[in-house]
């Protein structure tokens, strides 16, 4: 009892009511229908239904564009109507998208239910960060924005243990089973969410005020604080989750020439660090500059990827020992990085502009994403694979640089150095 009063400070504690409490279930039902279909996207079209892998990876870059382009159109939705609005409305295509996923047997099937999976899936982010801003109260974002990240991390585990019992290469029939029920999921998060449409409709002052309403996305950009946040975070990303995922698994079989089997033991590290420490970061990090944690990230991430370049000249044992290794240090990244990016756009974002804020702070993680593949595919095309760790080490150590430099437009609560200022809640 002791432990959980000092992870979790009295504050905190008391602003997990009942709301709160519904908002974190539905975000671990939802993510464990995530952690259902994790990584299978290209296994399925290509193993499964027997297309092409040129087609599978083609058509997952273009899911990723069509997840780009949406988001800006659903953060201006979730200004408008509300994010309970738009997330029971992608909520529901999101179910009936997945059965069709389940049962496509053609490759225009196939390609019509990915870009409809992604173009629901856009609104994710923007919607679900505006409705947990509006349920906690400001100084309590980061740690909400933190444990919501745990809860995640902790979900999906959950789910690919799951998958991995259910799914199997040579019948059809356990991914439409694993497709349908993941449907059955995504549905019950969102009746669980449905429950907070009290704080999750269209604010008052935006239905009262004509001027309010005329203002839209000309406004965001105008902000150079938004705007250098998401340059640098896309640096950044791009030096973490956007390569890990596009050539990590990549590098440990090609280049340390190690079984594909030990991917799945390494991110068991991963996960694991995440849910172990998540709480102690919050506490170590509250009252810190959020730039400077944000830095303190990129550095971590520049470990990383040094000590999966050195794995090159270790013996296999070894080898495998320091990726697990790398990998914790990555995952201590990822929990100061969760809690205080979100915490930053929603304090700097108005209430009328959240959803367009949210969606722009989206959009760092979706360009990267893009970006990452083609710069991972460049260095070992040109078969300078051995290089790209430390160069994508360097470019996580500029995303670092950049978000140092967003400090000097930032005010002092902004950045997290001081107690935030009385706010005014609206519902």
């Amino acid at each position: 009892m002791k432990l959980i009063e000092t992870l979790v400070p009295a504050d905190f504690r008391d602003a997990i009511t009942g709301p709160l409490r519904r908002f974190y279930c539905a975000t671990f039902v939802s993510a464990l229908g995530s952690g259902l279909t994790y990584s299978l996207f290209v296994i399925y079209l290509h193993n499964v239904r027997g297309f092409s892998t040129d087609f599978a990876t083609l058509l997952l870059s273009l899911v990723a564009v069509v997840g780009i382009c949406s988001s800006p159109v659903w953060g201006s939705f979730t200004d408008r109507f509300g994010p309970i609005t738009v997330i029971m409305v992608t909520v529901s295509a999101d179910a009936v998208t997945l059965v069709l996923w389940a049962h496509a047997r053609t490759e225009s099937q196939a390609t019509i239910t990915a870009l409809l999976i992604a173009l629901f899936g856009g609104a994710g982010w923007g919607a679900s960060s505006t409705l947990l801003s509006r349920i906690v109260p400001p100084e309590q974002r980061q740690r909400a924005f933190g444990l919501n990240f745990m809860l995640l991390n902790l979900s999906i585990g959950f789910g690919v243990l799951v998958s991995a019992s259910i799914v199997d290469l040579h019948h059809v029939e356990s991914f439409v089973i694993l497709y349908t029920f993941d449907a059955g999921v995504t549905l019950l998060a969102g009746l669980i969410t449905f429950t907070l449409r009290r704080y999750g409709g269209a604010i008052k002052e935006l239905r009262e005020d004509a001027h309010l309403r005329e203002e839209g996305w000309r406004e965001v950009l105008r902000d150079r604080r938004l705007r250098s946040y998401v340059v640098a975070a896309v640096v950044l990303m791009i030096g973490g989750y956007g390569s890990q995922e596009a050539g990590y698994s990549l590098f440990v079989v090609n280049n340390l020439h190690l079984s594909v089997h030990v991917i799945g033991v390494i991110f068991f590290f991963n996960t694991t660090t995440i849910v172990c420490s998540q709480l102690w970061v919050l506490n170590r990090i509250e009252g810190k500059s959020r730039t400077k944690v944000m830095a303190g990230v990129a550095l971590l991430w520049f470990i990383f990827w040094v000590i999966l370049d050195a794995a090159l000249a270790l013996p296999k044992a070894l080898a495998i020992v320091s990726l697990c290794v790398a990998m914790v240090v990555f995952a201590v990244g990822e929990t100061m990085l969760s809690p205080v990016g979100g915490a930053l756009v929603n304090e700097i974002a108005p209430e009328h502009l959240r959803g367009r804020y949210n969606a722009a702070a989206g959009l760092a993680w979706g360009a990267s994403g893009t970006l990452a593949p083609a710069i991972t595919a460049f260095y070992f095309n040109e078969h300078v694979g051995n290089w790209w760790p430390l160069g994508t080490g360097v470019t996580a150590l500029i995303g670092g640089a950049l978000m140092l430099r967003l400090r000097r437009l930032l005010s002092a609560p902004e950045d997290g150095r001081e107690p935030y200022p009385t706010h005014v809640a609206s519902e």
